[in-house]
């Protein structure tokens, strides 16, 4: 090489160096902003605040959590190295800077959860009377129960298997969990010849509890694992060697989806096919228990094709998210959060019914706060009104037995329904293909929206021919899943509506996701992939403009996620223009806030507390005149702004506006109790408390209580 070429080379890496420096004092990392998400998550296992039940649940939340980041995050990465397409993501790190930081964190993050585990919860459990056993502890009479579910249930299902030449290693599915077993064979082995030892291997049953109810004294909760009450019956299974060491474990596989489009058929047989694959994929992460040998260990890792750092050793229970196990199995209400019920929507005095309200004014619901009943009710009266000519619904994620489900069945045998489901839905693909069959079957259209873009939007829209003759549209629109099940502990909002400006743009959406045919603008919608990232940016450089000419800006923004780099710039623009940003961002946020020059206007805060916050809020000031508030299905992240069809509605009624800014944004704003505040080193620290505490999702609930005090029990449907 000339040395005039190698001075280029040089000069290039040198701007190259110099930009990812500036690019990291800039941006954050996501997957470290996703780590301390859950660091969030695990304070609360550990706060003794919350009750006993529900911190053993947060701890089996941030187990889940982990083995969705191992499976979708690590596993990507791993297989952008392999696949050489490996480049800087947002904060100016390659993959190889981005595993080297993430394996420590994550290491250290394992430890911290089984020290709550250990130090925390089951000293805690103790005092309560609640046991994991293991089996040496078990007395005689829980032993003999132990032993009957083992005959009867447990036995019928193992498969024990020895590695040798006739028997090669079996294939570990994807989070299965197994024992690992160090074996010398008894009758080869002579004081002149040792044979090695032989590994053995036996999967515990998927399809039974991981945690076994004992026999207990009254007030007394007593369980041993499902691998411990087989890990005392390994002798049995492996007659004629003796079992040197024992251990449980467990691989994560690569869970992404890589589908080809030119050679599927359809949507829904890729993602069948692709779905198969999945339980296969390459090996991410082994956990072991810590007391494997270490021949174990390696034997395990070398089999699986993993390095060091990809092996975690666990001080417990290997698989911590099975603890969920015991909040569903101990029916002990004083260790759990209060039960709380929605408020339930009213019709006004003179309105006969839905339809009727809704030609009157919009209505606007805060869930779980307000019941998530009224919109299944919606569609339930769609569904049976013969007046109602069609229906039309995205559903990305509903649940087994769905009222929402069973009425969109009803409703195709007496009108047209167009569904469009979203097949990759992920980790839902299974039961979405399942639900997609069952719905054509019954005469339902069904769609898939537009290849390449998941249909995230939640949308339904009726079509009925009202008493006084005139075709009119009503539609619901949301931030959340039309799923009656996390509607319970998912914070959303819902508007129902029939204003014709934003029902004709339902109607434009939806001819969208089922014929691809885009139009000249969805206005008053802003929707993705096509107007929803440009029309974001021009909002917040209104106010930056409203705050240079004096003007009051400000701009308070809830969401999910924050990661699109040009929405950051833009925000960081408009805090140097002068704008007061608040964000309330629950997980990754790649925003630097408070940095002198750039973000100084800028405060995040994050809220993690007994419902997961997952409304998207949208909030500009708009030179104080006439303020605009916008919510939606869109987080400000690159696969919400041009991966995924996705729809953020306005809220123009003056009554629900004022609700949105004063009553919930302000509610979250004020949070000094479960409010984590962002600082610029990417470190999150408890909101400051001054004066009296203040709890944001409590005092929600306090309010729907309030006013919900003389709820009636009215239904939403025609005629009830």
């Amino acid at each position: 090489m000339s040395a005039e070429k190698k001075s280029v080379n040089d000069k290039g890496a040198a701007k190259k160096k110099a930009a990812a420096q500036a690019i990291e004092s800039f941006f954050l990392n996501r997957d470290e902003s996703w780590m301390k998400f859950n660091q969030r998550v695990l304070e609360e296992a550990i706060d003794p605040e919350n009750p006993l039940l529900e911190r053993v649940k947060f701890l089996a939340i941030t187990a889940s959590n982990l083995d969705e980041f191992f499976e979708i995050r690590v596993a990507g990465t791993l297989q952008r190295l392999e696949d050489g397409t490996s480049y800087p993501d947002e904060a100016g790190l390659t993959a190889e800077e981005r595993l080297n930081r993430l394996s420590q964190r994550m290491a250290e993050f394992v430890q911290a959860q089984y020290q709550c585990w250990n130090d925390l919860l089951l000293p805690a459990m103790h005092k309560e009377k609640i046991q994991v056993l293991r089996w040496d502890e078990l007395n005689d009479t829980a032993r003999g129960r132990a032993m009957q579910f083992y005959v009867d249930e447990v036995d019928p299902l193992l498969t024990p298997v020895t590695i040798d030449p006739s028997h090669p290693f079996p294939r570990v599915l994807n989070k299965a969990l197994c024992l690992a077993l160090l074996l010398r064979h008894k009758r080869r082995t002579t004081a002149s010849r040792t044979i090695p030892a032989a590994l053995g291997v036996v999967t515990v049953p998927r399809s039974l509890p991981r945690l076994i109810p004992l026999p207990s004294e009254d007030g007394c909760c007593d369980f041993i694992m499902l691998h411990e009450l087989i890990e005392s019956q390994v002798e049995k299974m492996f007659r004629g060697y003796e079992v040197l060491t024992r251990a449980a474990f467990r691989v994560t596989r690569n869970s992404n989806l890589y589908m080809q489009e030119e050679e599927s058929r359809s949507v829904l047989e890729s993602v069948r096919t692709e779905l198969h694959n999945r339980r296969k994929g390459d090996a991410v992460r082994l956990e072991i228990e810590s007391g494997a040998t270490e021949e174990v260990v390696e034997r395990l890792r070398i089999n699986f094709e993993l390095e060091p750092w990809q092996v975690f050793r666990t001080n417990g229970p290997v698989n911590l998210s099975r603890l969920m196990n015991l909040y569903s199995e101990i029916k002990r209400p004083a260790l759990k959060f209060p039960p709380f019920a929605g408020k339930e929507f009213r019709l006004s005095p003179k309105s006969t019914d839905i339809f009727d309200e809704l030609r009157k004014r919009d209505v606007l619901l805060h869930h779980p706060f307000d019941s998530y009943s009224t919109v299944e009710e919606f569609i339930e009266a769609g569904a049976v009104d013969p007046s109602v000519i069609s229906m039309k619904q995205t559903l990305y994620r509903t649940s087994k037995d769905s009222p929402i489900f069973r009425a969109l069945i009803e409703a195709a045998q007496s009108k047209d329904v167009t569904v469009v489901v979203e097949l990759m839905a992920r980790f839902d693909e299974d039961s979405n293909i399942r639900w997609a069959r069952e719905l054509e079957d019954a005469g339902v259209g069904v769609y898939h929206g537009i290849y390449g873009f998941k249909t995230h939007c939640k949308l339904a829209l009726l079509v009925r021919r009202d008493p006084d003759g005139v075709v009119r549209r009503y539609a619901h629109l949301g931030t959340g899943n039309y799923n009656p099940v996390t509607a319970r502990f998912y914070t959303d909002i819902s508007m129902l509506t029939s204003r014709v400006e934003l029902t004709s743009a339902v109607q434009k959406v939806f001819n969208y996701l089922t014929a691809d045919t885009e139009t000249v603008n969805y206005e008053p919608l802003l929707v993705a992939p096509l107007t929803l990232a440009p029309r974001l940016i021009a909002l917040i450089e209104r106010e930056a403009e409203h705050a240079k000419a004096g003007k009051p800006a400000a701009i308070i923004a809830k969401m999910n996620g924050l990661l699109d780099q040009p929405t950051v710039e833009a925000l960081y623009a408009a805090a140097q223009a002068g704008v007061e940003i608040d964000l309330i961002v629950r997980g990754m946020c790649s925003l630097r806030p408070g940095v002198k020059g750039l973000s100084e206007s800028i405060r995040v805060r994050s809220i993690v507390g007994r419902f997961l916050e997952h409304s998207r809020i949208f909030y500009f000031k708009n030179g104080g005149k006439d303020d605009e508030v916008y919510c939606g299905s869109a987080d400000w992240m690159p696969r919400n702004l041009v991966e995924r069809c996705e729809v953020v509605f306005p809220v123009t009624q003056p009554d629900l506006k004022q609700r949105l800014r004063d009553e919930i944004l302000k509610a979250y704003l004020d949070d000094n109790t479960k409010a984590r505040l962002l600082q610029a080193d990417g470190e999150y620290i408890r909101a400051p408390r001054e004066g009296a505490s203040f709890d944001s999702q409590k005092h929600l609930m306090e309010l729907a209580m309030e006013s919900g005090d003389d709820r009636a029990a009215n239904k939403l449907l025609v005629g009830a």
